[in-house]
């Protein structure tokens, strides 16, 4: 006899073990697609989530910070993050975790254990949404794509930290100073500022740097790498911004422009130096006489008249220098020695820069370019005689 209370049909059913309801997840089907990306689901309510992504729709924000997420069960973590609840807690050595994917992650790393590994390199992961995200590495799968400007991404995060660039959105503020950025590693970097913490130092002169960046360029210093290379002369170069910068020269790009004058420069820095002609600005001064100069180069050219009054000085003239090399350099004008000799009609010089302006006659380089009629010279000095005889721009010199 049966004592289920419910309509015959239902009795039926139960008693003729019929099973007229079966489970997606399990069989593997995903009836429910992304008319934007394709992907597919096996739950309607897990589609609704993900289109959330491509409409940009974020329906949950957390009452402390006002952040908003675009799934409600995201919110748990933020929230922990303000009280301060760590319900996850290692058996091992008690360490408490907000969510229960950093106590695994946690407990792979004290194990030893790595589940997953790529069998392209052998890489090995302990998760497999890891090595799924690793093997984007090897077959260049970007499957999150920016929908403003298109640029694609191989991870979800990176996709997200992309999109505040076009948002403005900067959740992440400097306690000392109040300064707003968009990524945690900027304001990692950025905090460095206040307290003076360098901890990337160079192997070879013990130079320390705040960013990792910085001591990767500086080491180029030492091997002679130079990765950037023009396609136009073949220049190599150590960084790319000095790249990006050269190659206005061939393309005669000048971004850059005075709001005075209306004079184009191709860098930054050229435009900062030529507006203190119209400020009057000079903010290199000589510690000797006070003479003040819109250029460091210019100043840095002055001092020279009194040497740079450091602790190598010439056994000849008494002149004395900051640097030791400098003082070498100096010496060869009393030996008459010219150590720099050019490969093409071996003429020598005592100075390695001459050399270098010389080699420009033979290559037909001409690197310096008028701002205003875009004649170029092989010198700097000749380019500004130049100005100031045909245009009459203020002299830097005086």
């Amino acid at each position: 006899m049966c004592f289920y209370q419910g309509t015959p049909n239902e009795q039926l059913h139960i008693h003729s073990a019929e099973c007229r309801y079966s489970c997606d997840i399990h069989k593997g089907e995903h009836p429910h697609s992304c008319e934007v990306c394709n992907k597919s689901f096996s739950k309607k309510s897990s589609l609704i989530r993900h289109q959330r992504l491509h409409n940009g729709e974020r329906t949950y924000s957390c009452k402390v910070c006002n952040k908003s997420l675009s799934d409600q069960s995201h919110l748990l973590r933020p929230k922990r993050m303000h009280s301060g609840e760590h319900c996850y807690v290692c058996n091992v050595c008690n360490k408490a975790f907000i969510d229960k994917c950093g106590l695994i992650k946690h407990e792979c790393i004290l194990s030893g254990e790595h589940p997953c590994v790529c069998d392209v390199c052998n890489k090995a992961c302990s998760q497999k949404s890891s090595l799924i995200k690793h093997k984007r590495v090897h077959s260049g799968k970007r499957p999150y794509s920016c929908e403003v400007c298109n640029k694609a991404f191989s991870k979800k995060r990176s996709l997200i930290k992309h999109q505040r660039i076009h948002s403005g959105e900067c959740p992440y503020i400097c306690e000392v100073c109040n300064k707003a950025l968009n990524n945690k590693r900027s304001m990692i970097q950025h905090q460095r500022v206040h307290s003076g913490e360098r901890p990337y130092s160079c192997g070879v002169c013990n130079k320390a740097f705040s960013r990792q960046s910085s001591l990767i360029q500086h080491q180029r210093i030492h091997s002679g790498e130079r990765p950037y290379s023009c396609e136009v002369c073949n220049k190599a170069f150590s960084r790319q911004s000095s790249l990006i910068q050269h190659k206005r020269i061939h393309s005669g790009e000048r971004p850059y422009s005075c709001e005075v004058c209306n004079i184009a420069f191709s860098q930054q820095g050229s435009l900062i130096q030529h507006q203190r002609i119209h400020s009057g600005e000079r903010p290199y001064a000589c510690d000797l006489c006070n003479k003040a100069f819109i250029r460091q180069i210019d100043l840095k050219r002055h001092q020279r008249i009194h040497g740079d009054g450091g602790p190598y000085a010439c056994d000849l003239c008494n002149k004395a220098f900051r640097r030791q090399s400098n003082l070498i350099r100096h010496q060869l004008t009393h030996s008459g020695k010219r150590p720099y000799t050019c490969e093409v009609c071996n003429k020598v010089f005592h100075c390695q820069s001459y050399l270098i302006n010389h080699k420009r006659i033979h290559s037909g380089e001409c690197p310096y370019a008028c701002v205003v009629c875009h004649l170029s010279f092989n010198q700097e000095i000749n380019l500004i005689i130049h100005q100031q005889r045909m245009h009459s721009v203020v002299c830097l010199y005086n």
